[in-house]
């Protein structure tokens, strides 16, 4: 069969290739991949996974086997996949703990757009109440952005989103955020503060948000998009009152729980897929340089066939 594997080369990060097939655990479903949803990181930063394995971790697809041990979804069952390793090949072998049924009026590759970015912003957005809090997005424009700026509102957030430009703000207030900004000094002359960061983008913008955080609030690193370091002035991680936390963020963790309840957000309309670019999987070279370079708002999912 086909699939999508890492390559360490000037042709990457990723190239077609024949692989074996699967061959499920007792524990594990065989699920026909039809689409996949592609993440900058798993792309930028393809070094820390070895050269020919098959590369990837969100899609969707349908089961055509399930587990012998009578565990996870029955056949025919549209799933989605969050976190899974491995996911992007014509035919993938996965535990059900990290699928999510797609329940009807979902569109199936709404369901690749998931995953990663869907649990992370949902995630870090259940560590506490929101309700009436200043919730910070930053890189609101990207896949985690979009879903944590929706789930934030829905939580009873007032919600700011920051994006690198005027044009990567389109939709979001939309979505939900009450304030969309280019730059966050655009707030130094207020008393605003943020009980909440989640942020995407590392970097310079990681002392600023410190700077606007309120007592006991907490930054929570996601992603480092900037490339860039961060550097603290002398004094500003000390203070009084309620301490503030920066929070780092790894978990890879089983989704299930988390896929699901996204999915049935999704299919009662309170939670959109932010698919900024849909395609066939014979043109990931295009959509990853798309990705790198900025032109995509949300997700890109590809279709596989």
């Amino acid at each position: 069969m086909r699939a999508l594997v890492v390559d360490h080369g000037e042709a990457g990060p990723v190239r077609f290739a024949d692989v074996d097939e699967p061959v499920p655990s007792s524990d594990e479903a065989l699920v026909e991949i039809r689409h996949i949803g592609l993440n900058f990181g798993e792309l930028n930063y393809v070094h820390q996974w070895p050269a020919g394995a098959v590369h990837g971790h969100d899609a969707a697809g349908v089961v055509v086997r399930a587990a012998s041990d009578g565990s996870g979804p029955p056949e025919g069952t549209r799933v989605a996949l969050g976190m899974s390793s491995h996911a992007w090949a014509e035919r993938v072998a996965v535990s059900p703990a990290s699928l999510g049924t797609v329940p009807e009026g979902v569109e199936l590759a709404d369901g690749a757009a998931l995953g990663i970015a869907g649990v992370t912003a949902l995630r870090v957005l259940r560590k506490r109440s929101l309700l009436a809090r200043n919730v910070l997005v930053t890189g609101a424009s990207g896949g985690v952005g979009h879903f944590a700026v929706q789930l934030a509102a829905l939580a009873g957030a007032r919600v700011t989103a920051l994006v690198g430009s005027p044009e990567r703000a389109a939709g979001l207030r939309e979505l939900g955020a009450d304030k969309v900004l280019t730059d966050l000094t655009d707030l130094a002359e207020t008393e605003y503060r943020f009980d909440l960061v989640l942020d995407t983008v590392g970097g310079p913008l990681v002392a600023q948000a410190w700077n606007s955080l309120a007592e006991g609030g907490t930054i929570h690193l996601v992603g480092y998009s900037s490339g860039q370091d961060t550097t603290f002035p002398s004094g500003a991680l000390f203070g009084f009152g309620e301490p503030r936390a920066i929070a780092t963020y790894g978990d890879m963790t089983p989704t299930s729980g988390e896929l699901t309840d996204l999915l049935g957000l999704m299919a009662t309309g309170r939670l959109s897929a932010p698919v900024g670019l849909r395609g066939d999987w014979q043109d990931v070279d295009d959509a990853v340089q798309a990705l790198f370079a900025r032109k995509v708002h949300g997700k890109i999912v590809l279709d596989v066939g």
